[in-house]
């Protein structure tokens, strides 16, 4: 989780750009996850969340127009990709509500935990990433990638892989699983 992140750093580029940026600067604090900030881009449907952590850093696109979201873990030289979990995942317009509004500062927005996504990586690369969108072909080419699918119910308590976990802000906890992220 974001526990121990100190101060933020917000700039709003104009809206005629249709993007809007959040950053959270973690000033050395005991646990803290390094620096996340947030773009919102409205023209593009596109949301990026980058997590600056050294070798732990990660980078994950929500691509609102084709369904699809993908995380590239830099320590593993991999893209991940999935489909977005609408009734998980905040919609652009709220997460760009969010940075507009200011509400990710301090120690959350202080409203109900965020929401957990667990997935499950399939070991096989995927080879076309032309269906997932130009934004996602742009951030995953020429890297492995794979594709992961959302574990529900039951499966969460009995799984047992090594897991990766992506927290974006306070809004949502991911969970990448698999052999993918063992070391």
């Amino acid at each position: 989780m974001c526990e121990g992140i100190g101060a933020w750093n917000i700039s709003n580029i104009p809206e005629t750009m249709g993007t809007q940026n959040i950053n959270i600067n973690d000033n050395n604090n005991s646990g803290g996850s390094g620096q996340q900030s947030v773009s919102v881009n409205n023209e593009h449907n596109v949301a990026n969340v980058d997590n600056n952590n050294g070798w732990e850093s990660w980078h994950t696109l929500w691509n609102y127009n084709t369904g699809f979201a993908a995380t590239r873990l830099f320590h593993k030289k991999a893209c991940i990709v999935h489909k977005m979990n609408k009734d998980a995942m905040p919609s652009l317009q709220a997460l760009d509500a969010l940075v507009k509004e200011k509400k990710l500062q301090g120690n959350g927005p202080g409203g109900p935990p965020p929401k957990s996504l667990m997935y499950s990586i399939n070991p096989g690369q995927v080879n076309d990433l032309d269906k997932f969108g130009d934004s996602i072909v742009g951030m995953c080419k020429g890297i492995p990638t794979y594709m992961a699918e959302e574990i529900q119910g039951a499966s969460l308590i009995f799984y047992s892989e090594k897991c990766f976990d992506a927290n974006i802000l306070w809004i949502l906890n991911i969970s990448f699983c698999g052999e993918t992220v063992e070391a």
